[in-house]
């Protein structure tokens, strides 16, 4: 069982706080499970997207991790972000959407491996 989303990005968004990373939460989704998307700004016009990991991703042995996959493979035009999250806000309207901004790209996440 996993932590109650709305904990898990109370807990996510103070971590950012603590090294200095500004975050928010730009939309609640569902309090319970809705799925949590990632938004880092690089402040210079770019942005990565992270999204929920594949369940295949994750690790039996610590079922209540969440895990990312970065949705692209470099940073892209914030606009090409936005547009993704506007098709899964479309898709689910259960999703959060969390922002933070690093120049340095700091995100602090659990990537899936592989």
């Amino acid at each position: 069982m996993r932590l109650k989303s709305s904990i898990w990005v109370a807990a996510y968004l103070r971590r950012c706080q603590t090294e200095g990373v500004f975050g928010a939460v730009r939309r609640r989704g569902a309090e319970e499970a809705g799925a949590v998307f990632v938004k880092l700004a690089l402040l210079n016009g770019n942005a990565m997207l992270f999204t929920p990991a594949p369940q295949t991703a994750y690790d039996d042995s610590r079922p209540i991790e969440r895990v990312f996959a970065a949705a692209t493979p470099a940073p892209v035009a914030e606009q090409a972000v936005e547009d993704r999250l506007t098709r899964e806000i479309k898709f689910d309207p259960d999703v959060w959407i969390v922002e933070i901004e690093d120049k340095a790209g700091r995100h602090f996440l659990d990537l899936a491996k592989g």
